[in-house]
């Protein structure tokens, strides 16, 4: 079967803080904190501050699991 390119889920290239803070479940404070930091890789378009999502990844996976 061939996919069709409109029906392949696209990754974004980055998020904002809400949506960083939204997907992980942590507060924006910690975002901030964390992106302060050095964990979170940021760019500034405008006065938007936009995490990469790469590095948002990088950094959830990189925590332990608990349980």
């Amino acid at each position: 079967m061939i996919e069709r390119a409109w029906e392949q889920k696209i990754e974004p290239l980055t998020v904002r803080v809400s949506t960083a803070a939204r997907i992980t479940g942590l507060s924006r404070s910690r975002v901030y904190e964390l992106i302060q930091s050095g964990d979170l890789e940021t760019v500034k378009v405008g006065r938007a501050t936009l995490i990469q999502y790469g590095s948002l990844k990088a950094l959830v996976g990189s925590c332990q699991r608990s349980g």
